[in-house]
């Protein structure tokens, strides 16, 4: 067996993901395991199709996810920072792909609910490490504050809300989670302790606007059923395209006082040392 060097453990990690996930998927489809259709996904516009993958542009358009967690991966590897903050937002990236996928590929109640739990880890993830940075706190509460919003967006997507504009509470609540983790950001932009690129920042967000407006005239004018071109599959790929350009602002952020390479998890690091420190005074 060849070894993997640690410029090599994102990628490698990251495309473990990716085969594992996307394996099991194919598997789950054939097999019948993820259920019975019952229509899960259908208010998204594309009729289903006769066959394995009831909507094939909505289900494919998943690959973009898996993409981009492997970009990620990729430039994390060329990086002489900590690898594990990246890693872990490239794995989870990565799985937004066949988690997404299981509802449309399937239209099962069991694909809805790994196309929300995806949603959530992700929502979650980035909501929890700007409240991390703006805190100044370490790993523990990253890890509290994760659990915490995954937690949360299940309790409140198990309501039998209807939703204007979003359908369901638990779009509201992946929905309010990224607008918590934004308005975090702009606040730790103006607190000036560390820099990045901002206008990475500004275009991950205007992506995802961009996309929410999509997935909205999807489901309206913009819908053509047996079209293969999908306004929610353009959501899947703007999307993808939005977690990679927020990947890239965490990778430019350092501290203000240091103006070394890209490290992701720079500022991360530099609160688990204060608190090292709190500890030994």
């Amino acid at each position: 067996m060849v070894p993997v060097t640690p410029g090599q453990r994102p990628w490698a990690a990251a495309a473990a993901t990716a085969l594992v996930s996307c394996g099991l998927l194919a598997l789950a489809i054939a097999c019948g395991w993820l259920g019975p259709d019952v229509g899960r996904g259908a208010n998204f516009c594309e009729a289903a199709r006769d066959g394995l993958v009831r909507q094939p542009a909505n289900t494919f358009s998943n690959t973009g996810f898996v993409v981009a967690g492997l970009l990620i991966a990729w430039h994390a590897g060329r990086q002489p920072a900590r690898h594990a903050p990246a890693t872990a937002f490239a794995c989870l990236v990565v799985l937004l792909g066949p988690g997404s996928a299981a509802m449309h590929a399937t239209q099962s109640a069991n694909g809805g609910h790994l196309d929300m739990a995806s949603m959530y880890v992700v929502a979650s993830a980035i909501a929890a490490y700007a409240a991390t940075r703006w805190l100044r706190r370490g790993t523990g509460f990253l890890a509290a504050a994760f659990a915490g919003g995954f937690l949360l967006c299940e309790i409140v997507g198990a309501l039998p809300a209807t939703i204007p504009v979003v359908m369901t509470a638990g779009n509201a609540v992946f929905g309010l989670l990224l607008v918590a983790a934004v308005v975090l950001e702009v606040m730790i932009m103006h607190r000036g302790e560390t820099s990045a690129n901002r206008r990475l920042a500004f275009a991950s967000v205007a992506t995802i606007l961009g996309a929410f407006a999509i997935w909205n005239a999807s489901r309206a004018w913009l819908c053509d059923p047996q079209s293969l071109i999908q306004g929610h599959a353009i959501w899947h790929l703007l999307g993808a395209v939005s977690a990679y350009l927020l990947y890239r602002y965490y990778a430019s952020e350092r501290a203000s006082a240091s103006p070394g390479p890209d490290e992701f998890g720079e500022p991360l690091d530099r609160c688990l040392a204060a608190s090292e420190q709190d500890g030994r005074r």
